[in-house]
């Protein structure tokens, strides 16, 4: 079902997958010939039958225009609503920031239910305005919040009428550019662990990892988004690790107060340091020297910028604990089902022409684990029919950055056309992010998926 910013039904149609099919692609472009539909601003509702479980049905969405600099991507929403969310990030010079604030239910949103506010400050912002639902609302960080900038950041109260909102930021320029991503559930259940600071048989404990894509193209930035309502410290240190998991910078950042904007580059962390490989990732931990205020929801907002184009794409997530035989309480985890979740089952999506599919796949491990993981690239074909398989060792503590033309041939990949491939690995939990490459004019980031 397709609605319109009013919440008007566009269209509705049913499509019948087959037996053996294990894909599905929709293109905006078709479904407005198919419909005749004139350009317009709305939301999409897929309801798939004979299917359930965040593990079994994934998708990964991509923005694309008519020109080669129009590129972003975002993926999949689990239907959590929830008060609040966070990790909003304030505009910076020459950006609008934009909140697409989504009623996805059959009764209007009251006005003043959507509010902003600086994180860490107590002045709320609320909208004068109410939204019909199955809605579309533009709502600009300005138009609430005029003084807030880039790299504070924002929460946004909702009342559980949202389900994890995306935002998309407008740039100025010539070209004109914008890129999307999510925000996440900011939890009012945690509260502090006083015991996460005496678990030194978890070694690293919780790390969230992200990568330092390669450095001659790339400028890698990572900001820390409190993500519980009563966290008011952040006590942080980061670890920068090369392509072969040796450790080649460490930034403290401090008990950071709730309202912080301190914002991590990794080309001032690296002062002039090469990495090998030319690329590697980061790992924020908590720093139990700085503070003790540790709640197991550690969350960060990544973004990268193109050095030549000025090109960006971000994501946020969260820490877990991984590969340690050990379990503390959920972690390490997966999302469903028994912890302590370490295996890898990963899912790309594969881009078409003339887009090419990038990962960057980390190995993080709170305790010693395997020297090196062992990897499988499964090509997979619409049907499900395994095409070719390609196999990696990554080092621990390291990462490993591929494109899917540099792996897989052009015969391959024409086989597995509107197929995706899966990233296996029976000996380790590795995490990983996604991407499309636009030759040199943009890129799109987000983290991926396992089930």
């Amino acid at each position: 079902r397709l609605y319109d910013a009013d919440g008007k039904l566009l269209a509705e149609w049913h499509e019948k997958l087959g037996p053996a099919q294990s894909t599905f692609v929709l293109d905006s472009k078709e479904v407005r010939k198919r419909f005749n539909l004139p350009e317009f601003c709305g939301q999409l509702f897929i309801h798939a039958t004979k299917a359930a479980g965040h593990d079994i049905v994934k998708y990964a969405l991509d923005a694309y225009g008519d020109e080669s600099h129009m590129l972003s991507c975002t993926h999949d929403a689990n239907s959590w609503p929830a008060d609040y969310y966070a990790g909003l990030p304030a505009p910076d010079e020459g950006e609008d920031v934009v909140l697409w604030v989504q009623n996805s239910q059959p009764f209007p949103i009251p006005e003043g239910e959507i509010a902003l506010n600086i994180m860490g400050e107590g002045e709320v912002c609320r909208l004068k305005h109410g939204i019909p639902p199955f809605a579309t609302y533009r709502l600009s960080v300005a138009e609430l919040l005029p003084k807030a900038h880039w790299p504070q950041q924002v929460e946004i109260a909702c009342g559980k009428y949202l389900v994890r909102p995306r935002y998309e930021v407008f740039k100025k320029g010539s070209p004109a550019r914008r890129r999307m991503a999510h925000v996440n559930v900011e939890r009012d259940d945690l509260k502090v662990d006083p015991k996460l600071s005496t678990l030194k048989e978890m070694g690293k404990g919780h790390i969230l990892p992200a990568p330092i894509l390669p450095l001659d193209h790339y400028k890698s930035l990572a900001l820390p988004t409190p993500m519980g309502r009563n966290q008011q410290h952040l006590p942080l240190m980061a670890l920068v690790y090369d392509s072969k998991g040796q450790k080649q910078a460490e930034q403290r950042l401090g008990n950071l107060l709730r309202n912080h904007a301190q914002l991590l580059d990794v080309d001032k962390v690296l002062n002039g340091k090469r990495l090998e490989g030319g690329f590697g990732h980061v790992e924020f931990l908590y720093d139990f020297s700085a503070g003790a205020e540790a709640d197991g929801w550690m969350h960060g907002l990544f973004r990268y910028v193109d050095r030549k184009t000025g090109h960006a794409a971000e994501s946020s997530f969260g820490s877990h604990m991984f590969n340690s035989a050990l379990v503390y309480k959920n972690e390490p985890q997966s999302y469903a089902g028994r912890p302590p979740g370490l295996s890898t089952r990963l899912f790309l999506r594969l881009g078409v022409a003339p887009y090419d599919t990038f990962c960057h796949l980390i190995y993080p491990a709170s305790t010693p684990w395997h020297e090196t993981s062992d990897t499988a690239f499964l090509l997979t074909a619409q049907d499900g029919t395994e095409v070719a398989t390609h196999k990696v060792k990554i080092p621990c503590s390291g990462s490993h950055y591929w494109k899917v033309s540099e792996v897989f041939s052009a015969d391959q990949l024409k086989k597995a056309r509107d197929g995706y491939i899966i990233v296996r690995d029976s000996t380790c939990r590795l995490f990983g992010y996604h991407g499309l490459l636009s030759g040199e004019q943009a890129f799109s980031l987000d983290h991926m998926f396992g089930f």
